[in-house]
């Protein structure tokens, strides 16, 4: 097979060639040079903020491009000067939201929208990028049945393309090829992939799970034989579409940036092994702090470029039914993200006409200044490792029954009680953490009831050496009771208990575990079933030396109760444990827990970024304001010399004192975010 070389100047007439556009998409016409990019416009790798539209064309598309105009587009870019703009080509309808030669077209345009995008964002230096549904392409499959999934009941699955058909060969690379050489976009973020991804029962790949595995069995499913060993089948399957099409198209378009939806993120918690150029999702519209906090921790780590995508409205209105969110609210979200290194965007919608809502542009304005005021301050910014909380791979897979179902529940409440005590966390898999435990002073195993011996040995050797430990709950402290020297006594209970430290009490719903300690472990905290001469005491949690080092323990779950109850007291004895063993931390802040705590780098400084969580961010999908917390009373431990102590991006000096290697100072108040750099 060979491949038809063209000069970048002689693209416009590709771009107006019927038969040269097809060739173009079936690989047999390449650029024999770099595309026509303007060289300002920034690669994604480098991109801090952008604005994200889609609208997800369909049937009653008639008149897509009508409003779409040089001068709607220009007002955007003018009110926002974003990195890129990342915009609607093919919804999970399938229809496309531009005039394709090579996909399933939405019924009627007005001219070539998508030509206008693409002029006026290179005439500005600013990059674009596609919005186009991948496995979930519902009219692909009306057109196509035999390229769709097969459920578990032998019926067409009408949304999910199977990543054992032609669709990938004969529709996505295509159009991606269509869109790098004819209209020189300069990437797609793909939507609808690994989240959308199910079990596949047609005949190829049941052929194929057979043949890789010797199982004659066919698990339908949660409970059958070889289930998991089928998700995992599957799994490697979306792996191996998603490395495949990201390849062939890079061979004939190899500037083209791409992406695929939640790849490699906490909906898919592994090393990323596909040659995407950078990582992103969309967190949730709601409670989308803790949302946030979680994706970017996790995203930290995975060694690729990325950023994360706001909802700039809710799909549950608030007081007086709306929806639109404010600019204070979306900076908040914003801050969640660029404290961890990473960039932002906001997610806006677009008209069925393809036009934006130009009302809702000015808001956006307000958010990007609050970001670009950050952007020298967070962006690429490396965390200082203190708390690294382990997101397990291999447990999360054993413990969901779908493909990539982000469940957070062993982890998140554990998370949100670390951050409401203002402790510096990262969340870490297995590949992130391995051969790096040494770095971690404290290393927390949440409610995960398995760990490859591997990686368990490894941890146990981490607390021999002189690394601190912590287990969280009765999977993780059984799987390390020999270290722990306990007994247990009786299978878990679950229920409602008292948790007690001291003279504090309050009532907790968990799932416990009656143990006995050795002699050399420390007893912390107790719990307490049934009341009067009925009542039953069992240690909550223990601290025992291993070797130069300690694992602490705790005795019953604690992540979905806090989720639920948010108990103070509970969260002080989750802190209180904490401090016994990882008693002197980089930094530490007193004076409010609406407080997040970010440490890190960029270049040579230090940084602590303080982030205000106060408010009713939890239940409220519209907020208007946020109270300001202060004064925070701050310790830094560093041994080198500080000149001066300011807060960015407000500019201002702060007086300090130093002695013996400890740093305080006084933050009068924090707003929503400010940095506090160490000179």
């Amino acid at each position: 097979m060979f491949a038809l070389k063209i000069k970048p100047n002689q693209l416009s007439k590709v771009r107006t060639d019927p038969f040269l556009i097809l060739l173009l998409a079936a690989g047999l016409v390449a650029q024999a040079a770099e595309p026509t990019a303007n060289p300002k416009r920034p690669r994604r790798a480098d991109s801090f903020l952008g604005i994200h539209f889609d609208f997800h064309a369909g049937k009653d598309c008639t008149e897509i491009g009508k409003n779409t105009t040089p001068e709607m587009i220009e007002s955007v870019i003018n009110q926002v000067h974003p990195d890129y703009l990342q915009i609607d080509c093919k919804g999970h309808a399938g229809f496309c939201s531009y005039p394709t030669r090579v996909g399933n077209p939405a019924p009627g345009f007005v001219g070539d929208p998508l030509r206008v995008w693409r002029d006026v964002t290179a005439r500005n230096g600013v990059a674009l990028y596609m919005h186009y549904s991948g496995v979930w392409d519902s009219e692909a499959i009306a057109q196509h049945p035999s390229w769709a999934v097969l459920n578990a009941d032998g019926k067409v699955n009408p949304n999910a393309t199977s990543r054992f058909g032609p669709y990938a060969d004969q529709l996505l690379i295509p159009q991606l090829r269509e869109l790098a050489g004819v209209y020189d976009v300069d990437g797609v973020w793909v939507d609808g992939e690994c989240w959308a991804s199910v079990p596949d029962y047609r005949e190829e790949s049941i052929r194929k799970f057979q043949e890789k595995t010797g199982f004659t069995n066919i698990p339908k499913k949660a409970g059958d034989e070889h289930w998991r060993e089928f998700l995992d089948f599957n799994r490697d399957a979306f792996r191996e579409y998603l490395r495949n099409y990201v390849t062939v198209v890079k061979k004939t378009n190899p500037k083209f940036q791409l992406c695929s939806n939640w790849a490699f993120t906490d909906h898919m918690p592994e090393a990323v092994s596909a040659p995407v150029d950078f990582l992103s999702g969309d967190y949730s519209p709601q409670d989308s702090v803790n949302s946030a906090r979680v994706s970017a921790r996790y995203l930290a780590r995975q060694g690729k470029p990325w950023d994360l995508m706001a909802w700039g409205f809710t799909t549950q209105p608030g007081q007086g039914g709306r929806t639109i969110k404010t600019a204070i609210q979306l900076e908040r979200e914003a801050a969640m993200v660029l404290a961890l290194g990473g960039g932002f965007q906001v997610y806006l919608g677009q008209k069925r006409d393809g036009s934006v809502h130009a009302d809702r542009i000015p808001v956006m304005g307000e958010v990007a200044k609050f970001c670009r005021a950050r952007q020298a301050l967070c962006h690429h910014a490396v965390q200082v490792p203190q708390i690294a909380l382990l997101y397990s791979t291999a447990a999360h897979y054993r413990n969901v029954n779908g493909l990539f179902n982000r469940d957070h529940r062993p982890f998140q409440g554990t998370l949100e009680a670390l951050l409401e005590s203002q402790q510096s966390v990262e969340v870490m898999s297995e590949h992130t953490l391995a051969g790096h435990m040494q770095d971690y002073p404290l290393i927390i195993v949440p409610e995960w009831n398995y760990l490859e011996p591997k990686f368990r040995a490894e941890l146990a050797a981490y607390a021999k050496k002189g690394g601190h430990l912590m287990l969280i709950g009765t999977g993780p402290a059984g799987l390390f009771r020999e270290e722990l020297g306990i007994t247990l006594e009786g299978e878990p209970d679950n229920g409602k208990l008292l948790l007690g430290l001291d003279q504090r009490v309050c009532a907790i719903k968990t799932t416990s575990q009656h143990v006995k300690l050795p002699p050399n472990a420390k007893e912390f905290g107790y719990l307490q079933s049934g009341t009067g001469t009925e009542a039953v005491t069992t240690p909550a949690a223990s601290i025992t030396r291993v070797g130069k080092g300690s694992i602490a323990a705790t005795y019953f779950t604690f992540s979905r109760n806090y989720q639920d109850t948010q108990d103070g007291t509970a969260r002080r004895f989750l802190a209180d444990l904490v401090h016994e063993v990882f008693p002197a931390p980089l930094v530490e802040v007193a004076g409010s827990h609406d407080v997040e705590v970010v440490v890190n780098r960029k270049g040579k400084k230090l940084s602590i970024n303080l982030i205000n969580t106060a408010g009713p961010h939890r239940t409220e999908p519209i907020i208007d304001t946020i109270p300001e917390v202060g004064p925070l009373a701050i310790t830094i431990r560093q041994k080198a010399k500080a000149s001066k102590l300011h807060l960015e991006p407000s500019g201002q000096s702060l007086s300090f004192e130093q002695k013996d290697g400890i740093i305080r100072v006084v933050v009068p108040k924090l707003a929503i975010h400010e940095v506090l750099v160490v000179d």
